[in-house]
């Protein structure tokens, strides 16, 4: 694993649970535009997680 996929990981997390906090908070006070920024956020997190293991599997090949 390498720094920058590790990186990439970490942040595609905290964004997947900051989206999901907002996404929760929204739907408790009935507000779509912060339903929608956590939706947004979840969606941000998912893409950098999939970067990270991506990297991952670009750096495995290259140690072969």
């Amino acid at each position: 694993m390498t720094n920058g996929s590790f990186s990439d990981k970490v942040k595609g997390t905290v964004n997947k649970v900051k989206g999901e906090t907002k996404d929760q908070i929204g739907n408790a006070t009935n507000d779509p535009s912060l339903q929608a920024e956590g939706k947004f956020d979840k969606l941000k997190g998912e893409a950098q997680k999939k970067i990270g293991e991506l990297k991952d599997k670009i750096s495995d090949n290259n140690n072969r």
